[in-house]
């Protein structure tokens, strides 16, 4: 499979556009380049039955996280909170910044 160029990153608010989860927003905590899916907070969740172990004494039921394709969300635009695409303009002095399309406001990178 190849690796897709992703405009998302790590701690962006982005909106799930298609599936069970659709118009759920979250932030992302991981990006998975390699499989081209992002996993974002609070979306997808599953459970894991685990034994008793060190670890996890108690073991039981653990929620987490499943992962989304990259191509099911969309990041959202801080001004006005709503889905947008993303491009990527250069600046003269070769500084890249990520542009929302919907309305030409600049996304700055989480954190």
């Amino acid at each position: 499979m190849a690796r897709a160029r992703t405009r998302i990153v790590k701690g962006d608010r982005v909106r799930v556009i298609r599936g069970n989860y659709r118009d759920a927003e979250g932030t992302v905590l991981r990006v998975l380049q390699d499989t081209n899916r992002v996993v974002v907070q609070g979306v997808n969740m599953r459970k894991r039955h685990t034994k008793p172990s060190q670890a996890n004494p108690e073991g039981g039921i653990i929620s987490f996280e499943g992962s989304i394709h990259l191509s099911n969300v969309m990041l959202l635009d801080p001004a006005s909170g709503d889905a947008s695409r993303v491009r990527m303009r250069v600046e003269p002095d070769g500084y890249k910044e990520r542009i929302a399309v919907r309305s030409g406001n600049p996304v700055p990178k989480p954190g």
